[in-house]
């Protein structure tokens, strides 16, 4: 066959920063397995961008065949623009995979005509076999994975398992579009555990890729450009001997085969860490890695009815121990609206996570996804959710509306207060002198905040919101409290002022004065070219210093240095 068969894979991503895997792995099964003839290539862009300016795109190129790469974070775009292109292209065939659309794909053939064709789990040999059909004008039944119309009919297929790795999506195109954005690696699919929440289980049981690829690809990826490769591995330290080998390989070439200043990002099982992975990641330079660590929850029959078997007093010990050589950005998250989690039960899992003192605390919330036990077996789990995505849990049995709606406020408090890293000092304070839990004092910040609605709130409107409102509770010394709030911007700020909550125009001019007797001693004086920051404080009579030029690669912060003030 002489004809022109033009294929786009299109991926929408949540943020520019993001760059996808998905679409490279299609393109790697085309090149493998599709016959000459087959010209295809990759469409990025974001769920924000103006759907008819990725539209002009698509249509410029005038595909044969659109693929699209479907998460819940997406779909809404995708089906906006599959019916766009449809109704002005309506020979272009339509083909949607990911695991959005895997479990669901009869119901939405159904539902969305415009939708010729859905591949339910992994893609690669069910799309590049379907190409081959269609520039053939073969008949499509026998291909796994392919959900599709006949005869007015709709044909449903299970989602499909590879049990071979597949090809490398790291072709040239993929680095000249990768662009310094986040760089993904995969080294292995499937996952150990089965929690009820979560579709990883289901996409069969562990299968690592070639363990010299994986070395080769992380190579190649940390000298991208990229400034952090995030491993998506679902748990990396599922097979310990592994996981010890790349992160010991990672450790030894940094420097020479790894650039220095690029960063690894894993998600694991704490509760599994042994001995030789702990002193490994104690072992690590500081800001080579970041470790991500699921708790969801502390309470133990919680656990037991998402199907997550966790020793939660191994895990807390594994955490402190990672977190004593602060070489290692730690976050760790809980999700709010699991079964029998009422709010008592998760303000304790919110107070014991807080308590080990993580670099990051998310608070994320239920969703019910389609393909999920939790969706599927609704007596079991008897949640009432958003049917559009991302499928949010709004009530459950254990947790009212109201409830949910605290913790949504108590989420944005916790972002902006704690893991913005910016109010380190402030809280610490705070929590040392009133009579709360940090839990209670999310909740009740957040709440305050939210029925203010500060969404497009400065920095500096924000410091100052907080400066009025924990100044008024029992306890609290104003005078620390706005020192305190003065070393937080001072350290996590190289902008290196204070907003006018925090000085006057007098303060202003004394510090000026300050900084000019620094600068005649030696060892005080500001380096040329770089920029300094500085506050006088109140309570210790002092002044305090930043000069912004080596940050913490792990908090994100720069050194502070005071000296007394006569």
């Amino acid at each position: 066959m002489d004809k022109t068969f033009n294929v786009i894979i299109c991926a929408l991503n949540s943020k520019y920063i993001h760059s996808s895997l998905a679409p490279w792995y299609l393109l790697a099964g085309i090149k493998q397995w599709c016959g000459e003839g087959i010209n295809a290539s990759v469409l990025e862009g974001t769920i924000k961008d103006d759907t008819g300016k990725i539209f002009a795109k698509i249509a410029d190129k005038k595909p044969n065949v659109l693929g699209f790469c479907c998460y819940i974070w997406n779909i809404t775009a995708v089906l906006k623009l599959s019916k766009l292109v449809k109704e002005n292209s309506p020979d272009t065939i339509l083909v949607l995979g990911g695991p959005e659309v895997s479990y669901n794909a009869g119901r939405l053939l159904e539902e969305h005509p415009f939708i010729d064709c859905i591949i339910s789990g992994e893609g690669e040999k069910p799309f590049a076999r379907l190409l081959n059909s269609l520039y053939r004008e073969e008949p499509l039944s026998g291909i796994p994975g392919l959900n599709f119309r006949s005869g007015g009919e709709i044909v449903e297929s299970s989602p499909f398992v590879d049990n071979q790795q597949p090809p490398s999506p790291y072709c040239r195109e993929y680095f000249e579009t990768l662009d310094n954005r986040l760089a993904y690696l995969e080294t292995s699919r499937g996952c150990p555990y089965s929690c009820a929440f979560c579709l990883s289980g289901r996409a069969g049981s562990v299968r690592y890729f070639d363990i010299e690829r994986a070395k080769k690809e992380l190579v190649l990826l940390s000298k991208s450009g990229a400034r952090t490769v995030k491993l998506v591995d679902r748990t990396f330290n599922a097979n310990k001997k592994r996981a010890a080998e790349l992160i010991e390989f990672i450790i030894t070439n940094r420097g020479t085969q790894i650039p220095e200043g690029v960063c690894f990002h894993f998600e694991i099982a704490g509760d599994i860490l042994d001995e030789s992975l702990l002193s490994l990641f104690n072992s690590a330079p500081k800001g080579l890695f970041q470790l991500e660590i699921g708790l969801q929850s502390f309470n133990p029959k919680t656990l037991k009815a998402i199907n997550r078997q966790t020793d939660t007093d191994r895990l807390k010990e594994n955490i402190r121990r990672l977190l004593k050589p602060q070489n290692i950005h730690i976050h760790i998250d809980l999700i709010a609206g699991l079964p029998f989690e009422g709010l008592d039960s998760f303000a304790e899992s919110f107070n014991t996570a807080y308590s080990l003192k993580p670099h990051m605390l998310q608070l994320g919330f239920l969703k019910l996804l389609h393909g999920s036990p939790m969706r599927q077996n609704r007596e079991k789990y008897p949640c009432r959710f958003s049917e559009r995505p991302p499928y949010e849990v709004v009530e459950t049995p254990w947790i009212s509306r109201d409830e949910l709606q605290l913790l949504r406020y108590a989420e944005d408090a916790l972002n902006r207060l704690y893991n913005s890293g910016r109010f380190p000092r402030t809280l610490e304070y705070i929590l040392s002198q009133a009579e709360t839990t940090p839990f209670k004092l999310f909740c009740e910040f957040g709440k305050y905040c939210g029925e203010k609605d500060i969404s497009g709130i400065s920095l500096d409107g924000y410091t100052a919101l907080v400066f009025d409102y924990f100044s008024r509770w029992e306890n609290i010394d104003k005078s620390v409290l706005r020192d305190k709030l003065a070393c937080d911007r001072i350290a996590t700020n190289p902008a290196g002022y204070l907003p006018p909550a925090l000085t006057s125009e007098d303060e202003v001019i004394r510090l000026k004065q300050i900084l000019k007797q620094l600068n005649l001693n030696r060892e005080t004086a500001q380096i040329k070219g770089i920029k300094r920051g500085a506050a006088i404080l109140h309570s210790e009579n002092c002044i305090v210093y930043a000069d912004y030029t080596g940050k913490d690669p792990v908090t994100g912060e720069y050194e502070l240095k005071k000296i007394k003030l006569e």
